[in-house]
C-alpha cells in the first residue's frame, strides 16, 4: 500500500530510494511520463533512479510499493542496472516539464511550476494535478501559484516542449541543492534544448562547477552555445587547470579569441598550463595551491585549508617558499601536511613542521610517473617545482584519475561487482 496519494515531483526529487530490507539503493531524480494526444492525466512510467555510483537507471511505478514524505520503498526483486536512456515517446517531470508554457481553460497562459502523480485503482500512477503560475505580463509581478486538474490546462505536448523557448528558474531550484556533478549529468541526460536553457539560467560561479564536471564533448557545445563574452566569464570563474584543460580541446582560432576576452590576470595563468602538454605534471596541475611565506604560524595555515572553495585534495597540504608566493614563487621551502599541522600549537611558524625530505614532480613529469608518485608517497596533492626550485602549481589525485579513466567514464558511472 503506498503511504502518500499525491506526490508533487519537485518534492519527490532528492528522496533517498530503499529496497525491501532496507537497503540504500540510490536517490530519485525524476519522473518519466508518456504524454497524450488528447487531454487525459498521462500515466507515469516510472522512476529515474541515481545510484551511489552516479549511474542512473529506470524502475518501473510496480516496482514501487510505498512513498513516504523521506523515502521511498521498491519491492523484492533484482533492480536493472543497465544506464537509463530515454525513449521518444517519453518525457521527464523534472527535467522537461517544469517551466513548460501551458494554457488555462479561461485562456490565460501559465507556467507549470510542479506535477503530482497520484494512484489508480489498477496500480497504475497518473500525473493528475500541475501547480501553474499565471503569467501576468506585468514586469516584476508574478500571479499566486494555484493547482488544478491537468485536464484544465492545454499543453504541454512532446513537440511543443521540443519546439517553444522554456524557462528554467524551477528546475534550477531542483538542482540548487545538488553536487555539481549530479547537475552535470543530469544536464548531460536531457535533450540539447533544455541543457541550454539551464546553462543560460545557472549565474556564472555555479555554471563553472557545472562545466568542470561535465564530459569533454558536453563541455564544448555549452561553451559554443553561450557566445564568446559570456563563455569567457565562464573560463575566467572555472579553475585554471580545467580552463586550460577545455581550452586545449578547442580549434586554435577559437582559443586565442577565448583568452583574449579573459581579463589578463584571468588568462596568464591558464596560457602557463598550454604551455605543457595535458598528460604531463604540469598540465595536470593547478597553479593555485595554498602557499605561505616562512613567518606564517600554524593558526594562519588552518585558516587558509578551511577555505570552503578548496577541494579536499588541495586543502591536505600547504605549501611554503620564498617571496613571491603566487606561482612561480620564490625558492620552495617544504610542504606542511594537515595532519601535522592538526599537532601543532597554533602559535608556532609553518616553517618548524616543514617535509622538506618529500620529493617533487618536474612539470615535465609523465602522466604515469605521476600516478607512481602519488601511489609511493600515499598522497592526494603534491608539489611541482622547476630546475630553479620555484613552485609552479600542484597536482592533485582527482586530476590524475581525471586522465587514467576511460574518456566517457563522466556518462557511464560505475559499475557493480
Amino acid at each position: 500500500m503506498v503511504s502518500v496519494n499525491r506526490v508533487f515531483a519537485a518534492q519527490l526529487a532528492g528522496l533517498p530510494v530503499f529496497g525491501p530490507d532496507g537497503e540504500s539503493i540510490g536517490k530519485v531524480r525524476d519522473l518519466v511520463v508518456g504524454l497524450r494526444a488528447d487531454r487525459q492525466p498521462p500515466r507515469v512510467l516510472g522512476l529515474v533512479l541515481e545510484l551511489a555510483t552516479r549511474r542512473r537507471i529506470f524502475v518501473p511505478m510496480l516496482r514501487v510499493t510505498s512513498i513516504d514524505p523521506n523515502a521511498v520503498t521498491l519491492a523484492t526483486g533484482s533492480v536493472n542496472l543497465r544506464q537509463f536512456h530515454q525513449r521518444a515517446n517519453e518525457v521527464l517531470v523534472v527535467g522537461e516539464l517544469l517551466d513548460a508554457r501551458v494554457t488555462l481553460a479561461s485562456g490565460a497562459a501559465a507556467v507549470l511550476v510542479d506535477a503530482a502523480m497520484e494512484p489508480s485503482r489498477t496500480r497504475d500512477w497518473r500525473m493528475t494535478r500541475v501547480a501553474v503560475r499565471e503569467r501576468t505580463g506585468r514586469l516584476g509581478r508574478r500571479g499566486p501559484v494555484v493547482v488544478l486538474r491537468w485536464e484544465e490546462i492545454s499543453g504541454p505536448s512532446a513537440t511543443q516542449l521540443a519546439d517553444q523557448p522554456q524557462g528554467a528558474q524551477h528546475l534550477v531550484a531542483v538542482f540548487e541543492g545538488m553536487r555539481a556533478a549530479d547537475v552535470a549529468l543530469a544536464l548531460h541526460d536531457l535533450p540539447a534544448k533544455r541543457r541550454y536553457e539551464v546553462a543560460e539560467a545557472l549565474d556564472d560561479e555555479r555554471l563553472a562547477d557545472v562545466i568542470e564536471e561535465m564530459a569533454e564533448d558536453d563541455q564544448k557545445d555549452v561553451i559554443a552555445h553561450l557566445g564568446d563574452e559570456r563563455a569567457a566569464d565562464i573560463l575566467e570563474a572555472m579553475n585554471p587547470d580545467d580552463a586550460a584543460d577545455l581550452l586545449a580541446e578547442l580549434p586554435e582560432r577559437e582559443k586565442e579569441r577565448l583568452l583574449e576576452l579573459m581579463e589578463p590576470a584571468e588568462s596568464a595563468p591558464v596560457r602557463r598550463l598550454l604551455a605543457y602538454s595535458y598528460d604531463t605534471a604540469g598540465g595536470l596541475m593547478t597553479p593555485e595551491p595554498v602557499v605561505l611565506s616562512p613567518d606564517a604560524t600554524v593558526a594562519e595555515a588552518l585558516a587558509h585549508v578551511r577555505n570552503p572553495d578548496l577541494t579536499p585534495a588541495l586543502a591536505s597540504m600547504v605549501f611554503v617558499c620564498r617571496a613571491p608566493t603566487a606561482t612561480p614563487t620564490g625558492r620552495y621551502l617544504g610542504c606542511a601536511h594537515i595532519q601535522r599541522l592538526l599537532r601543532e600549537p597554533p602559535s608556532d611558524l609553518v616553517a618548524g613542521v616543514l617535509d622538506t625530505d618529500l620529493g617533487t614532480l618536474s612539470p615535465n613529469a609523465s602522466l604515469p610517473d605521476v600516478a607512481r608518485y602519488f601511489a609511493t608517497y600515499n598522497l592526494v596533492c603534491g608539489p611541482v617545482v622547476d630546475e630553479s626550485d620555484h613552485l609552479l602549481g600542484a597536482v592533485t589525485v582527482d586530476d590524475v584519475l581525471d586522465h587514467l579513466l576511460p574518456d566517457n567514464w563522466r556518462e557511464t558511472g560505475l559499475t557493480h561487482a
